[in-house]
């Protein structure tokens, strides 16, 4: 749907305001990528933070995950130990998914028109969210706002990071691309 939207209606837009005569050279999505770290993660039944040495939680944090990104994740496990963040080299430090072409788009509609309407005190990003390459990174406080995620189901509560890479050349090409598929800036 959004892929058909950025076909039709955001291709022309954008080479009107920008001039581009090929069709190739507007700005684009090109990929999203989705973390999350592991370092602290409240247990809601118990209330307390626990380690992420505990692997029933990080196996649901995979799983629910999966079902966010709609593809398994990469773990990111840390490269070297670090006392003051308790983190010993070896252990799960986070885990990430890049996504591409049909399941990017799917993504992002599912982002902008369901997860985002979903979230509490939600006015809108700022336009200076999006950096001076036209990319676009955002924090998702709570897994919870995706509504593959059952809420009876949740152990633990998890934020992740979104970011969206674009070909924009700037940062107005940025605003426009993403502001044409529906990401909602305030004024």
């Amino acid at each position: 749907m959004l892929q058909k939207i950025y076909k039709e209606k955001v291709i022309p837009s954008l080479q009107e305001k920008f001039g581009y005569k090929n069709v190739y050279a507007v700005p684009k999505i090109t990929k999203i990528i989705i973390n999350s770290g592991v370092g602290r993660m409240i247990n809601t039944r118990k209330g307390k933070e626990v380690a992420d040495s505990d692997e029933g939680l990080i196996e649901g944090l995979i799983s629910e995950f999966s079902l966010i990104a709609g593809q398994k994740p990469q773990i990111i496990r840390a490269k070297k130990s670090i006392a003051g963040f308790k983190l010993r080299a070896g252990t799960i430090a986070g885990v990430r998914a890049t996504l591409r072409g049909g399941k990017m788009y799917h993504f992002v509609d599912r982002l902008i028109n369901i997860s985002l309407p979903r979230t509490r005190d939600f006015r809108g990003f700022e336009k200076k969210s999006v950096d001076e390459s036209g990319n676009m990174t955002l924090g998702i406080p709570e897994q919870i706002i995706f509504p593959e995620i059952p809420h009876d189901k949740v152990r633990q509560m998890w934020g992740m990071e979104v970011t969206i890479v674009t070909s924009a050349k700037n940062r107005e090409e940025g605003i426009e691309l993403l502001g044409g598929l529906g990401m909602p800036f305030r004024k």
